[in-house]
């Protein structure tokens, strides 16, 4: 024990005699009063100093997890089980697999809602379940009209060697298209690139504020469906003039937009209009998009 420790411990140990007067009495106990707040405070200096270093900490591993969590498709996958606060992270993948059979390539990855702030009232889990549903349905009927396929390109007299050049895969995934505090906004599809007659995609437009899918009501008003018929006319004709080929309205080019018409919201909280290929243009149009009111 050191010199100093030994004289502060002698001083603690100091007996009062009762002979003492009760001023000196007095003094002495405010004396160690005195020393044991200065004690508190400086501890007390120490404890708000680690909580700074805490926060600060704490605020670099959730800018950190926020990074990791966009750019990493491995760490989304990863965290996909984690319960998250708040509105950290709304879409990661839930589940993800790769494989082949019979040389076709089968790659799925199925987005769930998470995280979603209990304030907005969103019952993910009925929509969570409707698009693996829609995933798996896709990629086991995929996989069949493949197997169909390929037993008619060898028993037409295509050999193993020529099917596996074909390279067959099928693909099922997601494309964020919006995720702010207003919108969630994403896309699920399902391809095959042997073939384009049978892609699928599924939209979906959620507002975080109500827990509602979104409308193009809601976005346009009641006269939604003559803002966007007209608009799109407009931009079809100014794209023709610009050299994109689309149908004309006699051999099956675009009329109108159906009740159950495709689309999602962009970053400036614009509805979007996807067309399916084929559906008012030549493949080669691939899916035409439509901004109304950019």
């Amino acid at each position: 024990m050191g010199k100093l420790e030994e004289m502060k411990q002698e001083y603690e140990n100091i007996p009062i005699p009762e002979e003492l007067s009760i001023r000196i009495k007095k003094e002495i106990e405010a004396s160690r009063k005195m020393q044991a707040e200065k004690n508190n405070m400086a501890h007390s200096r120490k404890i708000k100093k680690t909580l700074h270093i805490a926060e600060a900490t704490a605020a670099a591993v959730c800018i950190a997890f926020t990074a990791a969590l966009n750019t990493s498709e491995a760490f989304a996958k990863e965290t996909a089980e984690i319960p998250v606060l708040g509105s950290i992270a709304q879409v990661l993948t839930f589940r993800s697999y790769e494989t082949e059979k019979d040389d076709i390539g089968i790659s799925v990855q199925i987005p769930s809602i998470e995280g979603i702030a209990e304030d907005t009232k969103i019952t993910a889990d009925k929509i969570n379940q409707e698009i693996y549903d829609l995933c798996e349905e896709y990629a086991k009927e995929a996989v069949s009209r493949a197997e169909e396929y390929r037993k008619a390109f060898l028993d037409t007299g295509g050999t193993l060697k020529e099917w596996e050049e074909h390279q067959v895969k099928i693909t099922v995934d997601y494309e964020i298209k919006q995720q702010s505090d207003l919108y969630l906004s994403f896309v699920v599809r399902g391809t095959e690139n042997w073939t384009t007659a049978y892609s699928e995609s599924k939209y979906y437009n959620l507002s975080l504020k109500t827990g509602e899918r979104v409308t193009l009501e809601d976005l346009l008003g009641s006269n939604y469906a003559e803002l966007v018929n007209e608009s799109i006319r407009k931009q079809i004709s100014e794209r023709r003039m610009a050299g994109e080929q689309f149908f004309t309205e006699g051999k099956g080019g675009f009329t109108g937009i159906s009740e159950n018409v495709s689309f999602y919201i962009n970053k400036d909280h614009h509805p979007v209009i996807v067309f399916d290929r084929y559906e008012i243009a030549p493949g080669s149009s691939g899916e035409p998009e439509f901004e109304i009111g950019g």
